[in-house]
């Protein structure tokens, strides 16, 4: 019998990692990251392609946490767009 990793075994928040925020289990790719590729109108098998090193169970399993916790990553992506704005904006 073979086992099949869950959710829990694919996304990982270890606060010491990228603030907290959720990422792909064993590696440094933010749930944010692929859930703003997916927002941008790419398919995961798109995803695929322009983050290789991850395998599409791990992008669909980001898509998933993505939706059930909606709310939390689309806050992330809301501060980090105003985060990225204030550096771009000059102080007066």
């Amino acid at each position: 019998m073979t086992l099949s990793p869950t959710l829990d075994a694919l996304i990982e928040k270890n606060p010491q990692l990228r603030g907290g925020r959720p990422l792909v289990a064993g590696t440094g790719t933010t749930v944010r990251t692929i859930a703003s590729l997916y927002k941008l109108g790419l398919s995961p098998e798109e995803i695929a392609t322009q983050l290789p090193h991850l395998e599409l169970v791990q992008i669909y399993a980001a898509l998933t946490f993505y939706h059930l916790h909606t709310d939390e990553i689309e806050a992330d992506i809301e501060a980090d767009s105003e985060e990225a704005l204030q550096r771009l904006t000059p102080e007066d």
